[in-house]
């Protein structure tokens, strides 16, 4: 089944399309959190180039959050447009899941942290041993200082814009590992190839009553 999955949760935007086991097109649009001025664009792109119609995708997904207020609402809206005007089944996915599939058969728990501003980052904690991210700590919002106080000892892989923000607060921790930074942003087809096995499993969104997951209350710059 072809995916249309796109993330819109930080600064760096990305659209792709997802087909079984292939990504026919995985595209960045990292325009500040302007995302507005460029997903449909990167949607219409992203079909013209794998000679795809839009009648051919058979379900949606998208980020659900943390990340970016203006970011999240903007791509579940869009998300749920696209959803309610073709009848498409929509599939949502944590950012931190996102971030963490990107390191998949990992030594070490994999923690996702976001920059969430004010001092705090989002994060959560995964086992991708076996390829696939396993929650092991739920996502919430913490001050880096506290989640490195929790982490420090514990062979842990930190990846995300939070850990290139924190960076020597990483490197000074002990048995913490920083991840490449080209893993350190979500992308939609890591994030379509989730959403395919939870749309197998049926695991849809309801178009009525689905939000974004922000955990924390609206601030200046989010």
């Amino acid at each position: 089944m072809l995916i249309l999955a796109f993330d819109t949760a930080t600064p760096a935007g990305s659209v792709a399309l997802v087909d079984g086991e292939r990504t026919l097109v995985s595209r960045y649009f990292d325009v500040g959190l302007q995302h507005h001025q460029r997903l449909f664009v990167e949607v219409e792109d992203a079909l013209k180039m794998a000679g795809c119609t839009f009648d051919q995708v058979g379900a949606i997904a998208v980020s659900i959050g943390p990340g970016s207020f203006t970011g999240l609402r903007l791509g579940l809206s869009a998300a749920k447009g696209f959803c309610l005007a073709r009848e498409l089944p929509l599939v949502t996915v944590s950012t931190l899941e996102v971030l963490a599939a990107r390191l998949p058969f990992a030594r070490h728990p994999v923690c996702p942290m976001l920059d969430a501003r004010r001092g705090e980052v989002y994060t959560a904690l995964y086992d991708t041993g076996a390829g696939r991210p396993r929650l092991l700590e739920a996502p919430r919002a913490l001050a880096p200082q506290a989640l490195m106080a929790e982490r420090a000892g514990v062979p842990t892989l930190f990846t995300g814009d939070g850990a290139l923000a924190y960076r020597e607060l990483v490197a000074a921790c002990p048995q913490a590992v920083q991840a490449p930074f080209p893993c350190s942003r979500p992308e939609a087809a890591a994030l379509g190839w989730l959403a395919l096995a939870r749309l197998e499993a049926g695991e849809v969104a309801d178009l009525v009553s689905v939000e974004p997951e922000y955990l924390r209350g609206p601030g200046v710059g989010t």
